[in-house]
Protein backbone atom coordinates (compact mmCIF):
# COMPACT_ATOMS: atom_id res chain seq x y z
CA UNK A 1 0.00 0.00 0.00
CA UNK A 2 1.47 3.24 -1.10
CA UNK A 3 1.80 6.31 1.61
CA UNK A 4 -0.77 8.75 1.72
CA UNK A 5 1.07 11.78 2.91
CA UNK A 6 -2.42 13.48 3.33
CA UNK A 7 -3.77 11.04 5.99
CA UNK A 8 -1.88 11.55 9.50
CA UNK A 9 -3.52 8.32 10.96
CA UNK A 10 -1.26 6.38 8.30
CA UNK A 11 0.89 3.72 10.41
CA UNK A 12 -1.05 4.65 13.21
CA UNK A 13 -1.28 1.76 15.78
CA UNK A 14 -5.24 1.75 16.30
CA UNK A 15 -5.00 -0.59 18.84
CA UNK A 16 -3.06 1.16 21.11
CA UNK A 17 -4.80 4.13 20.23
CA UNK A 18 -8.50 2.35 21.03
CA UNK A 19 -6.90 1.16 24.46
CA UNK A 20 -5.97 4.86 25.34
CA UNK A 21 -9.59 6.39 24.44
CA UNK A 22 -11.00 3.57 26.48
CA UNK A 23 -8.75 4.56 29.96
CA UNK A 24 -9.65 8.41 29.26
CA UNK A 25 -13.38 7.39 29.09
CA UNK A 26 -13.05 5.12 32.20
CA UNK A 27 -11.00 7.59 33.79
CA UNK A 28 -13.52 10.07 33.11
CA UNK A 29 -16.26 8.20 33.98
CA UNK A 30 -14.83 7.29 37.93
CA UNK A 31 -13.81 10.88 38.71
CA UNK A 32 -17.59 11.68 38.07
CA UNK A 33 -18.17 9.15 40.78
CA UNK A 34 -15.94 10.04 42.91
CA UNK A 35 -16.78 13.69 43.67
CA UNK A 36 -20.84 12.79 42.52
CA UNK A 37 -22.74 15.49 43.69
CA UNK A 38 -26.76 15.03 43.77
CA UNK A 39 -26.87 18.89 43.48
CA UNK A 40 -24.61 19.03 40.40
CA UNK A 41 -25.71 15.93 38.46
CA UNK A 42 -24.46 16.82 34.95
CA UNK A 43 -21.76 15.61 34.24
CA UNK A 44 -20.84 18.73 31.45
CA UNK A 45 -21.07 21.20 34.31
CA UNK A 46 -17.75 22.65 34.47
CA UNK A 47 -18.02 23.93 38.17
CA UNK A 48 -17.53 20.53 38.61
CA UNK A 49 -14.32 18.32 38.61
CA UNK A 50 -16.02 16.20 36.39
CA UNK A 51 -16.48 18.89 33.84
CA UNK A 52 -13.35 20.67 34.23
CA UNK A 53 -11.56 17.07 33.52
CA UNK A 54 -13.63 17.23 30.12
CA UNK A 55 -11.81 20.47 29.29
CA UNK A 56 -8.65 18.48 29.63
CA UNK A 57 -9.54 15.68 27.98
CA UNK A 58 -10.65 18.08 24.88
CA UNK A 59 -7.29 19.78 25.02
CA UNK A 60 -5.50 16.30 25.67
CA UNK A 61 -7.37 15.35 22.10
CA UNK A 62 -6.46 18.37 20.13
CA UNK A 63 -2.74 18.02 21.77
CA UNK A 64 -2.65 14.71 20.46
CA UNK A 65 -4.12 15.38 16.98
CA UNK A 66 -1.45 18.16 16.88
CA UNK A 67 1.36 15.77 17.57
CA UNK A 68 -0.07 13.53 14.91
CA UNK A 69 -0.09 16.42 12.75
CA UNK A 70 4.05 17.32 13.29
CA UNK A 71 6.70 15.60 11.19
CA UNK A 72 8.06 12.54 13.69
CA UNK A 73 11.71 14.00 13.15
CA UNK A 74 10.67 17.26 14.84
CA UNK A 75 10.85 15.31 18.39
CA UNK A 76 14.21 14.41 17.37
CA UNK A 77 15.67 17.61 16.51
CA UNK A 78 14.09 19.33 19.62
CA UNK A 79 14.76 16.81 22.00
CA UNK A 80 17.26 18.74 23.90
CA UNK A 81 15.41 21.82 23.63
CA UNK A 82 12.01 20.24 25.54
CA UNK A 83 14.30 19.01 28.04
CA UNK A 84 16.29 22.28 28.76
CA UNK A 85 12.67 24.22 28.57
CA UNK A 86 10.80 22.26 30.95
CA UNK A 87 14.58 22.24 33.35
CA UNK A 88 14.41 26.21 33.14
CA UNK A 89 10.17 25.97 33.93
CA UNK A 90 10.68 23.26 36.56
CA UNK A 91 13.42 26.16 38.29
CA UNK A 92 11.11 29.51 37.92
CA UNK A 93 8.06 27.15 39.31
CA UNK A 94 9.51 27.95 42.53
CA UNK A 95 9.68 31.67 42.21
CA UNK A 96 6.59 32.47 40.39
CA UNK A 97 3.64 29.54 40.84
CA UNK A 98 1.46 29.53 43.85
CA UNK A 99 1.92 27.03 46.75
CA UNK A 100 -0.61 24.29 46.81
CA UNK A 101 -0.92 21.90 49.49
CA UNK A 102 2.72 23.12 51.01
CA UNK A 103 4.60 22.13 47.56
CA UNK A 104 5.21 25.09 45.19
CA UNK A 105 4.92 23.59 42.24
CA UNK A 106 2.05 24.97 40.34
CA UNK A 107 1.74 28.17 37.31
CA UNK A 108 -1.90 28.69 38.63
CA UNK A 109 -4.31 30.22 35.43
CA UNK A 110 -7.79 31.09 37.09
CA UNK A 111 -9.30 27.82 38.20
CA UNK A 112 -6.36 25.92 36.51
CA UNK A 113 -3.19 24.88 36.67
CA UNK A 114 -0.27 23.42 34.91
CA UNK A 115 2.39 21.23 36.97
CA UNK A 116 6.10 21.54 34.96
CA UNK A 117 7.06 18.37 36.54
CA UNK A 118 4.34 16.13 34.91
CA UNK A 119 5.71 17.61 31.64
CA UNK A 120 9.35 17.06 32.59
CA UNK A 121 8.76 13.12 31.57
CA UNK A 122 8.12 12.85 28.51
CA UNK A 123 10.90 15.87 27.96
CA UNK A 124 13.79 13.32 30.22
CA UNK A 125 12.43 10.62 27.64
CA UNK A 126 13.15 12.69 24.07
CA UNK A 127 16.65 13.90 25.43
CA UNK A 128 17.83 10.42 27.25
CA UNK A 129 16.92 8.51 23.73
CA UNK A 130 18.17 11.21 21.56
CA UNK A 131 21.55 10.92 23.39
CA UNK A 132 21.44 7.26 23.11
CA UNK A 133 21.17 6.89 20.00
CA UNK A 134 23.31 9.95 18.57
CA UNK A 135 26.10 8.02 20.46
CA UNK A 136 25.25 4.51 18.79
CA UNK A 137 25.62 6.69 15.49
CA UNK A 138 29.16 7.55 15.95
CA UNK A 139 30.14 4.76 17.21
CA UNK A 140 28.79 2.64 14.92
CA UNK A 141 30.61 4.90 11.89
CA UNK A 142 34.20 4.86 13.45
CA UNK A 143 34.36 1.22 15.05
CA UNK A 144 31.22 -0.64 13.98
CA UNK A 145 30.51 -1.54 18.19
CA UNK A 146 27.09 -1.76 18.72
CA UNK A 147 24.96 0.00 21.50
CA UNK A 148 25.17 -2.27 24.12
CA UNK A 149 29.26 -1.66 23.82
CA UNK A 150 28.15 1.88 24.37
CA UNK A 151 26.42 1.91 27.14
CA UNK A 152 29.06 -0.39 29.08
CA UNK A 153 31.35 2.68 28.80
CA UNK A 154 31.25 4.50 32.08
CA UNK A 155 31.47 7.96 30.96
CA UNK A 156 28.39 7.79 28.65
CA UNK A 157 26.87 5.62 31.59
CA UNK A 158 27.42 8.38 33.68
CA UNK A 159 25.98 11.09 31.37
CA UNK A 160 22.84 9.28 30.63
CA UNK A 161 22.50 9.32 34.61
CA UNK A 162 22.64 12.90 34.37
CA UNK A 163 20.02 13.10 32.00
CA UNK A 164 17.62 11.23 34.72
CA UNK A 165 18.97 12.36 37.65
CA UNK A 166 18.84 16.35 37.46
CA UNK A 167 15.00 16.23 37.16
CA UNK A 168 14.66 14.16 39.99
CA UNK A 169 17.01 16.31 42.62
CA UNK A 170 15.24 19.37 41.02
CA UNK A 171 11.52 18.42 41.46
CA UNK A 172 12.56 17.06 45.07
CA UNK A 173 14.85 19.86 46.47
CA UNK A 174 13.40 22.21 45.07
CA UNK A 175 9.37 21.58 44.59
CA UNK A 176 9.49 19.11 47.35
CA UNK A 177 7.49 16.76 45.07
CA UNK A 178 8.63 13.12 46.04
CA UNK A 179 6.22 11.40 44.57
CA UNK A 180 6.79 12.78 40.86
CA UNK A 181 10.83 12.87 41.34
CA UNK A 182 10.99 9.47 42.05
CA UNK A 183 9.28 8.45 38.86
CA UNK A 184 12.41 9.24 37.05
CA UNK A 185 14.14 6.07 38.30
CA UNK A 186 12.30 4.05 36.10
CA UNK A 187 14.42 5.43 33.43
CA UNK A 188 17.60 3.72 34.82
CA UNK A 189 15.15 -0.01 33.27
CA UNK A 190 15.50 1.61 30.05
CA UNK A 191 19.74 1.37 30.40
CA UNK A 192 19.60 -2.20 31.00
CA UNK A 193 17.38 -2.83 27.78
CA UNK A 194 20.37 -1.36 25.56
CA UNK A 195 23.21 -3.13 27.28
CA UNK A 196 23.97 -2.25 30.94
CA UNK A 197 25.54 -4.97 33.23
CA UNK A 198 22.35 -6.65 34.44
CA UNK A 199 24.83 -7.63 37.92
CA UNK A 200 24.10 -3.27 38.67
CA UNK A 201 20.12 -4.36 38.87
CA UNK A 202 20.76 -7.74 40.66
CA UNK A 203 23.13 -5.18 43.45
CA UNK A 204 19.97 -2.80 43.19
CA UNK A 205 17.46 -5.18 44.18
CA UNK A 206 19.52 -6.24 46.90
CA UNK A 207 20.00 -2.74 48.05
CA UNK A 208 16.60 -2.18 48.21
CA UNK A 209 15.62 -5.26 50.20
CA UNK A 210 18.32 -4.12 52.69
CA UNK A 211 17.03 -0.95 52.80
CA UNK A 212 13.73 -2.23 53.97
CA UNK A 213 15.88 -4.77 56.56
CA UNK A 214 17.26 -2.05 58.01
CA UNK A 215 13.61 0.26 58.45
CA UNK A 216 11.91 -3.39 59.85
CA UNK A 217 14.63 -4.21 62.45
CA UNK A 218 15.11 -1.39 65.29
CA UNK A 219 18.43 -2.92 66.76
CA UNK A 220 21.09 -1.64 64.05
CA UNK A 221 24.13 -2.79 66.17
CA UNK A 222 22.65 -6.33 66.04
CA UNK A 223 21.96 -5.56 62.15
CA UNK A 224 25.44 -4.82 61.47
CA UNK A 225 26.78 -7.96 63.55
CA UNK A 226 24.47 -10.16 61.70
CA UNK A 227 25.55 -8.76 58.23
CA UNK A 228 29.63 -9.72 59.98
CA UNK A 229 28.61 -12.98 60.86
CA UNK A 230 27.03 -14.36 57.48
CA UNK A 231 29.61 -12.47 55.43
CA UNK A 232 32.51 -14.35 57.31
CA UNK A 233 30.62 -17.54 57.00
CA UNK A 234 30.59 -16.90 53.73
CA UNK A 235 34.27 -16.90 53.52
CA UNK A 236 33.97 -20.60 54.33
CA UNK A 237 31.75 -22.18 50.94
CA UNK A 238 34.48 -20.24 48.21
CA UNK A 239 37.98 -20.84 47.24
CA UNK A 240 40.06 -19.04 50.06
CA UNK A 241 42.10 -16.83 48.55
CA UNK A 242 42.94 -13.45 48.72
CA UNK A 243 41.15 -12.20 45.85
CA UNK A 244 37.32 -13.60 47.37
CA UNK A 245 38.71 -12.18 51.20
CA UNK A 246 38.50 -8.50 49.38
CA UNK A 247 35.16 -9.28 47.36
CA UNK A 248 33.51 -10.25 51.08
CA UNK A 249 35.68 -7.37 52.71
CA UNK A 250 34.20 -5.05 49.78
CA UNK A 251 29.97 -6.48 50.08
CA UNK A 252 30.06 -6.60 54.12
CA UNK A 253 31.62 -2.44 53.66
CA UNK A 254 28.68 -2.07 51.13
CA UNK A 255 25.51 -3.60 52.88
CA UNK A 256 26.71 -1.81 56.57
CA UNK A 257 27.31 1.36 53.65
CA UNK A 258 23.35 0.58 53.24
CA UNK A 259 22.33 -0.05 56.51
CA UNK A 260 23.71 3.61 58.09
CA UNK A 261 22.73 5.27 54.97
CA UNK A 262 19.29 3.54 55.27
CA UNK A 263 19.59 4.88 58.93
CA UNK A 264 20.48 8.49 58.68
CA UNK A 265 17.88 9.06 55.70
CA UNK A 266 15.16 7.95 57.89
CA UNK A 267 16.00 10.09 60.58
CA UNK A 268 16.30 13.19 58.41
CA UNK A 269 13.11 12.68 56.57
CA UNK A 270 9.94 15.27 57.13
CA UNK A 271 7.76 13.93 60.17
CA UNK A 272 4.87 13.06 57.82
CA UNK A 273 7.31 10.71 55.65
CA UNK A 274 8.22 8.82 58.57
CA UNK A 275 4.70 8.66 59.50
CA UNK A 276 4.39 6.93 55.97
CA UNK A 277 7.11 4.30 56.33
CA UNK A 278 5.27 3.57 59.52
CA UNK A 279 2.20 2.97 58.72
CA UNK A 280 3.32 0.61 55.58
CA UNK A 281 5.93 -1.24 57.57
CA UNK A 282 3.47 -1.69 60.53
CA UNK A 283 6.53 0.07 62.87
CA UNK A 284 4.63 1.22 66.60
CA UNK A 285 0.94 1.68 67.00
CA UNK A 286 -0.34 3.25 63.98
CA UNK A 287 -2.98 5.32 64.68
CA UNK A 288 -6.01 4.65 62.19
CA UNK A 289 -8.09 7.45 62.63
CA UNK A 290 -5.26 9.45 61.72
CA UNK A 291 -1.75 8.75 60.11
CA UNK A 292 -3.15 5.56 59.26
CA UNK A 293 -6.66 6.82 57.77
CA UNK A 294 -6.03 6.82 54.36
CA UNK A 295 -4.54 3.61 54.29
CA UNK A 296 -7.13 1.73 56.30
CA UNK A 297 -10.56 3.69 54.49
CA UNK A 298 -8.96 2.62 50.65
CA UNK A 299 -8.78 -1.01 52.09
CA UNK A 300 -11.96 -0.82 53.12
CA UNK A 301 -13.72 1.20 49.84
CA UNK A 302 -11.57 -1.66 47.67
CA UNK A 303 -12.40 -4.20 49.84
CA UNK A 304 -16.66 -3.63 50.25
CA UNK A 305 -16.84 -3.77 46.28
CA UNK A 306 -16.51 -7.72 46.50
CA UNK A 307 -16.75 -9.42 43.54
CA UNK A 308 -18.88 -7.72 41.01
CA UNK A 309 -18.69 -3.82 43.03
CA UNK A 310 -21.92 -2.01 44.85
CA UNK A 311 -22.80 -0.25 41.47
CA UNK A 312 -22.04 2.68 39.55
CA UNK A 313 -22.14 5.47 41.82
CA UNK A 314 -23.72 3.02 44.51
CA UNK A 315 -19.74 3.80 46.46
CA UNK A 316 -20.99 4.48 50.46
CA UNK A 317 -17.16 5.07 50.84
CA UNK A 318 -17.10 7.12 48.07
CA UNK A 319 -20.31 9.12 48.16
CA UNK A 320 -19.60 10.01 51.58
CA UNK A 321 -16.08 10.79 51.12
CA UNK A 322 -14.31 8.36 53.60
CA UNK A 323 -11.28 8.03 51.04
CA UNK A 324 -9.16 11.71 50.84
CA UNK A 325 -7.83 12.69 47.57
CA UNK A 326 -10.41 10.02 45.63
CA UNK A 327 -10.56 11.67 42.38
CA UNK A 328 -6.64 11.80 42.09
CA UNK A 329 -4.20 9.39 43.25
CA UNK A 330 -6.72 7.43 45.40
CA UNK A 331 -9.22 6.75 42.38
CA UNK A 332 -8.84 3.12 42.17
CA UNK A 333 -10.85 2.66 45.68
CA UNK A 334 -13.52 4.36 43.20
CA UNK A 335 -13.34 1.69 40.56
CA UNK A 336 -12.57 -1.14 43.77
CA UNK A 337 -16.21 0.00 45.63
CA UNK A 338 -18.36 0.72 42.82
CA UNK A 339 -16.66 -2.01 40.23
CA UNK A 340 -15.76 -4.47 42.27
CA UNK A 341 -12.74 -7.31 41.48
CA UNK A 342 -14.28 -7.83 38.29
CA UNK A 343 -13.79 -4.25 37.21
CA UNK A 344 -10.88 -3.57 38.63
CA UNK A 345 -9.07 -6.93 37.03
CA UNK A 346 -10.39 -4.99 33.98
CA UNK A 347 -8.53 -1.72 34.54
CA UNK A 348 -5.65 -3.33 35.31
CA UNK A 349 -5.38 -5.23 32.14
CA UNK A 350 -6.25 -2.07 30.14
CA UNK A 351 -3.00 -0.78 31.82
CA UNK A 352 -0.91 -3.62 31.49
CA UNK A 353 -2.30 -4.20 28.22
CA UNK A 354 -1.28 -0.39 26.94
CA UNK A 355 2.26 -1.16 28.57
CA UNK A 356 3.24 -4.61 27.03
CA UNK A 357 1.76 -2.91 23.67
CA UNK A 358 4.50 -0.31 23.83
CA UNK A 359 7.14 -2.92 24.53
CA UNK A 360 5.65 -4.81 21.42
CA UNK A 361 6.24 -1.78 19.02
CA UNK A 362 9.42 -0.86 20.75
CA UNK A 363 11.00 -3.91 19.42
CA UNK A 364 10.08 -3.46 15.98
CA UNK A 365 11.52 0.02 15.58
CA UNK A 366 13.98 0.51 12.91
CA UNK A 367 15.68 3.67 14.62
CA UNK A 368 17.60 2.82 17.96
CA UNK A 369 16.08 6.81 19.02
CA UNK A 370 12.48 5.54 18.86
CA UNK A 371 13.24 2.18 20.76
CA UNK A 372 14.80 3.35 23.42
CA UNK A 373 12.08 6.73 23.77
CA UNK A 374 9.39 3.39 23.25
CA UNK A 375 11.04 1.89 26.08
CA UNK A 376 11.37 5.01 28.36
CA UNK A 377 6.98 5.19 27.96
CA UNK A 378 6.56 1.52 29.04
CA UNK A 379 8.34 2.08 32.25
CA UNK A 380 7.07 5.57 33.14
CA UNK A 381 3.34 4.03 32.63
CA UNK A 382 4.12 0.87 34.60
CA UNK A 383 6.36 2.98 37.59
CA UNK A 384 2.51 5.03 37.93
CA UNK A 385 0.27 1.84 38.04
CA UNK A 386 2.41 -0.17 40.24
CA UNK A 387 3.43 2.28 42.95
CA UNK A 388 -0.62 4.16 42.82
CA UNK A 389 -2.05 0.83 43.15
CA UNK A 390 0.46 -0.54 45.78
CA UNK A 391 -0.20 2.53 47.97
CA UNK A 392 -4.04 2.27 47.88
CA UNK A 393 -3.72 -1.29 48.99
CA UNK A 394 -1.22 -0.87 51.45
CA UNK A 395 1.96 -2.15 49.54
CA UNK A 396 3.74 0.70 48.87
CA UNK A 397 4.15 4.38 51.13
CA UNK A 398 1.48 7.04 50.44
CA UNK A 399 3.56 9.25 47.73
CA UNK A 400 0.78 10.85 45.95
CA UNK A 401 0.83 9.27 42.14
CA UNK A 402 -1.47 9.26 39.66
CA UNK A 403 -3.36 6.71 37.94
CA UNK A 404 -1.89 6.88 34.08
CA UNK A 405 -5.64 8.29 32.55
CA UNK A 406 -7.41 7.92 35.25
CA UNK A 407 -6.87 10.53 37.76
CA UNK A 408 -8.39 13.89 37.69
CA UNK A 409 -6.05 16.39 36.70
CA UNK A 410 -4.97 17.97 33.38
CA UNK A 411 -0.97 17.98 33.86
CA UNK A 412 -1.16 14.59 34.40
CA UNK A 413 -3.36 13.26 31.21
CA UNK A 414 -1.79 16.04 29.09
CA UNK A 415 1.83 14.69 30.20
CA UNK A 416 0.78 11.07 29.66
CA UNK A 417 -0.54 12.12 26.63
CA UNK A 418 2.17 13.57 24.88
CA UNK A 419 4.52 10.76 26.39
CA UNK A 420 2.38 8.14 24.67
CA UNK A 421 1.49 9.94 21.26
CA UNK A 422 5.34 10.75 20.47
CA UNK A 423 5.84 7.51 20.68
CA UNK A 424 2.76 6.57 18.47
CA UNK A 425 4.60 8.70 15.87
CA UNK A 426 7.79 8.38 16.16
CA UNK A 427 6.07 4.38 15.83
CA UNK A 428 3.78 5.04 12.36
CA UNK A 429 7.10 6.86 11.19
CA UNK A 430 9.41 3.47 10.70
CA UNK A 431 8.82 2.48 7.83
CA UNK A 432 10.19 5.47 6.29
CA UNK A 433 13.41 4.41 8.30
CA UNK A 434 15.69 2.65 6.83
CA UNK A 435 17.97 0.47 8.34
Amino acid sequence: MARNDKDIFYGVDRVTLLVYILLVVMGWLNIYAAVFDEEHQNIFDTSQKYGKQLIWITGAAIIAFSILVIDANFYTAFAYFFYGFFIIANILVVFLGREVKGSRSWFRFGDFGIQPAEFMKFATNLALAKFLSNQNIVVNQQFRLKLKDLIKNYKNTFIALLFILVPLILIKKLQDETGLAIVFIAFIIVLYREGLSVGFLIFGLLAAVLFVVALVVTNLTGLLITLAVISSASFLFVKRNKKNLILIVLVYLSAAGVVLATNYVYNHLEPHQKVRIDVLLGRGNVNLKKEGYNVNQAKIAIGSGGFFGKGYLQGTQTKYDFVPEQDTDFIFCTVGEEWGFLGSTIVIFLELFLILRVIFLAERQRSDYSRIYGYGVAVVLFFHLAVNIGMTIGLMPVIGIPLPFFSYGGSSLWSFTILLFIFIKLDANRLLILR
